[in-house]
C-alpha cells in the first residue's frame, strides 16, 4: 500500500483520482488514464503544468518517482490537436462525467475582442511618485506609500475624482489570477437556471428532480466590476441628430450605437466604448412607448459597419418630457425617488446583452457578460437633457436568458421572478435589504427592486470633437424618418449634393445613413461594388475616393440625380480636390423647411411661402 499513490487529473469537463504505484512507468498511466475516462490512448496528451509543458509521452519509460510525481499531484489533460477525433474526445469526457456534448475553450478557437487582447498584455499596475514626507529611502527605493498598487485597489478606486464604484473587468481578472496558485483554477462560469439535462436517475420535470440537474438558488449582489467603463460620444452632432426626432414630433425613439472599444485611461485596465453613429430601426414610437419592428436592413447594415470598422456597441434611447418649449426645458423623472430604470427596460437590457456576449478564454462556455451598453436620454436636475449609461449585471443577464423575470404592471422599479410551473422550473432567487430595525435580511424576489441588477457608466462627450463622418450643416436624412418628412430617395441625395459646400468628394459622401442609402436603395443599390468607397471613408483617403467617384456606379448615380430635377455635381465640377464648386441660380432649389422643390429664380417657397435664406 505505501508503493500506491493517487493521482489527480484535471480534465475540460472535471476531475478524476487514479491510483498507481510508485513505480508505475508513465506510458502505463496513460493507459490507466484512457481506461478511467473512456478514450483512446492517442486521443489526449497529459501535462505535468496547466501551460502544456512537460507532457508525459505514450513511450516514456521512467517510473513516476523519477518524474517527480507525487501523492496527491494534480496533472492537466487535454485533447490531442492533431487527433481526428478530437471532437469525439470531448464528448466521451463529458459523458464521462454525465454532462451533455459541451464545446469548452480547448475544442473552440477563442477569439477575444482587440482591446481585451490588448489589455491583457498590459501591466496595469498603479505607479506611484516617491513621497518626500512619508518616504525615507533613497531614489531607487520602494515602501508602503510608494509601492506600485495593484489595478483592483479599492482605496485607490475610492480615493479618485469622482469616486469609481467598480472596478473594470481586466482588474477584476487580475485579481482573481493573482495570489501563490496564479489563477490555476479560475473558471468564470455563467449562472444558469435552467434544469441540467441527461439525468436518467428520475423521470422529467415536473414528475421529477434531484440535487445533480437542479439550479442552484440564486442571491443577488450588486457585481464589483463592470465590462464597460465608459461610454464617449465622439461628438455633439451625433446626439442632436438622434434627438430632433423627438424635438419634432414629441415621440419617443431608440437607436442602436455603432463604434470601437478602446482603451479608457482614467481607470486601470478600462474599457471605453465610443460612438460614431447612431442606426434608428423600424419602430413605432409615440409620448410614452416604443415598440420595436422587424428590420429588414439588420444584416446590411452590419455588414456596411464592419467594412467600416465599427461594430454594434449598444443602444440608446429617449425618456423625455416637455416642461418649457420656450426655454427649451425638460422634466427631471428618472431619480432615486421614482426610478433610473424600469424592470422592462433592464429586461430588454439584458436581451440584447445576450446577444451580444463577451468573448472570454477564463469561461468554460467561452463568453462571459457582454460589452453591450444601455444610454438613455432624459432630463437631469437641471432639467436639460441628460445622457445616463448603464448595463445590467450579469445576474440579470441569466434571470432574462432563462426566461425567468417579468416587469411589474404598476411598479416600474420592482421586477418579479416567475415562479415554479409544470412547464418551467425556476430557482429560489434572494436579495438582501435592511429592516426597519437596522437588521440585514433576506427577502424573495417576489417582487424585486431593479437596482440590485443596474450598473452605471459615466456618459461623456470629448473637449475635442472627434468625427468619423464628415459634419454638415444640412446632413443626409436619416433613415426610417418618413413620418417627420426625411425620405431618402434620389431627389433627396440631389438636392444634399447640389447644396454641400464641402470642397472636398470625401468629406461630401462621407455620412454614415448616406452610404447606407447607397447600398439599401430599391433603385441601384450598390452593395457590392461600394467597398473601395468604404475604404476610402475608413481610412480618410481622398485618392480612393476620388478612384470609387470615377467609377461607373457614380455615373449612373449621378445620372439617376439628373432625372429627378436636380443636377448634381459630375465629375468636371469637382476641381482637383474632388469638391463641388457652387451650384449655379438655375438650378431647382429645395425648401430648407418643407423640402418642397422650387423652380429656379424663386427667393419664396411656393408650398409654405417662408424665405429661402
Amino acid at each position: 500500500m505505501a508503493d500506491n499513490i493517487i493521482v489527480r487529473i484535471q480534465s475540460p469537463h472535471g476531475m478524476k483520482r487514479i491510483n498507481v504505484g510508485k513505480r508505475d512507468t508513465g506510458a502505463q498511466l496513460l493507459k490507466k488514464v484512457a481506461k478511467e475516462f473512456g478514450c483512446s490512448n492517442n486521443g489526449f496528451s497529459v501535462y505535468l503544468n496547466r501551460n502544456k509543458t512537460e507532457e508525459i509521452s505514450p513511450t516514456m519509460n521512467k517510473s513516476l518517482s523519477l518524474l517527480k510525481i507525487k501523492h496527491g499531484d494534480l496533472l492537466y489533460l487535454f485533447p490531442s490537436n492533431d487527433a481526428g477525433t478530437s471532437t469525439q474526445v470531448m464528448e466521451t469526457l463529458s459523458q464521462a462525467h454525465g454532462g451533455q456534448r459541451v464545446l469548452t475553450p480547448s475544442a473552440m478557437n477563442i477569439v477575444e475582442d482587440e482591446i481585451d487582447q490588448y489589455l491583457n498584455k498590459q501591466d496595469g499596475k498603479i505607479y506611484r511618485n516617491r513621497d518626500h514626507q512619508q518616504c525615507r529611502h533613497g531614489a531607487l527605493g520602494k515602501c508602503v506609500h510608494c509601492v506600485p498598487l495593484e489595478p483592483f485597489d479599492e482605496d485607490y478606486l475610492n480615493h479618485l475624482d469622482p469616486p469609481v464604484k467598480h472596478m473594470s473587468f481586466h482588474a477584476y481578472i487580475r485579481k482573481l489570477t493573482g495570489g501563490a496558485d496564479k489563477g490555476k483554477f479560475v473558471a468564470l462560469e455563467n449562472i444558469s437556471c435552467k434544469i441540467k439535462s441527461g439525468c436518467e436517475g428520475h423521470p422529467p420535470w415536473p414528475d421529477g428532480i434531484c440535487t445533480k440537474c437542479q439550479p442552484s438558488a440564486i442571491t443577488l449582489n450588486r457585481q464589483k466590476y463592470r465590462h464597460v467603463d465608459n461610454i464617449m460620444f465622439e461628438n455633439h452632432t451625433i446626439a442632436d441628430r438622434f434627438l430632433n426626432f423627438w424635438r419634432q414630433t414629441g415621440n419617443q425613439r431608440l437607436g442602436f450605437l455603432y463604434g470601437r472599444y478602446t482603451e479608457h485611461t482614467d481607470i486601470p485596465l478600462g474599457i471605453r466604448a465610443e460612438v460614431a453613429a447612431i442606426y434608428e430601426p423600424p419602430q413605432i414610437g409615440t409620448a410614452n412607448s416604443l415598440e420595436l419592428l422587424e428590420d429588414p436592413k439588420a444584416e446590411v447594415v452590419e455588414e456596411i459597419a464592419s467594412k467600416l470598422g465599427l461594430r454594434k456597441v449598444g443602444w440608446i434611447f429617449t425618456d423625455l418630457l416637455s416642461e418649457d418649449t420656450r426655454k427649451g426645458t425638460v422634466k427631471f423623472i428618472r431619480n432615486k425617488d421614482a426610478h433610473f430604470l424600469s424592470a422592462e427596460e433592464c429586461i430588454t437590457a439584458g436581451d440584447f446583452q445576450n446577444k451580444h456576449p463577451n468573448a472570454c478564454r477564463l469561461s468554460p462556455d467561452g463568453h462571459f457578460g457582454s460589452k453591450f451598453v444601455t444610454v438613455l436620454a432624459t432630463g437631469g436636475p437641471d432639467n436639460q437633457v441628460h445622457f445616463e449609461g448603464y448595463q445590467v449585471s450579469n445576474q440579470c443577464m441569466a434571470l432574462v436568458g432563462d426566461d425567468c423575470f417579468l416587469p411589474c404592471r404598476d411598479a416600474p422599479e420592482l421586477g418579479y421572478v416567475k415562479e415554479s410551473s409544470s412547464e418551467q422550473y425556476v430557482p429560489d432567487v434572494f436579495y438582501k435589504d435592511i429592516d426597519k430595525f437596522g437588521n440585514e435580511i433576506t427577502q424573495l424576489a417576489r417582487p424585486l427592486p431593479v437596482e440590485y441588477l443596474i450598473i452605471d457608466i459615466p456618459t461623456t462627450f470629448p473637449k475635442d470633437p472627434v468625427y468619423t463622418f464628415a459634419s454638415s450643416p444640412q446632413p443626409f436624412p436619416v433613415v426610417n424618418r418618413d413620418v417627420v418628412g426625411e425620405t431618402q430617395d434620389f431627389h433627396t441625395l440631389a438636392s444634399y449634393l447640389a447644396q454641400s459646400q464641402s470642397s472636398v468628394f470625401l468629406d461630401v459622401i462621407s455620412d454614415f445613413h448616406l452610404l447606407l442609402f447607397l447600398v439599401t436603395n430599391d433603385v441601384m443599390p450598390l452593395r457590392d461594388s461600394i467597398n473601395l468607397l468604404l475604404e476610402a471613408v475608413k481610412t480618410r483617403n481622398e485618392e480612393l475616393a476620388q478612384t470609387w467617384k470615377r467609377s461607373e456606379q457614380w455615373a449612373t448615380i449621378e445620372q439617376l440625380c439628373s432625372t429627378v430635377g436636380v443636377q448634381a455635381p459630375s465629375a468636371s465640377e469637382f476641381d482637383a480636390l474632388g469638391g463641388s464648386q457652387q451650384s449655379t441660380p438655375t438650378a431647382m432649389w429645395s425648401c430648407r423647411h418643407c423640402t418642397f422643390m422650387n423652380q429656379p429664380g424663386t427667393d419664396q417657397c411656393e408650398m409654405c411661402n417662408l424665405p429661402r435664406t
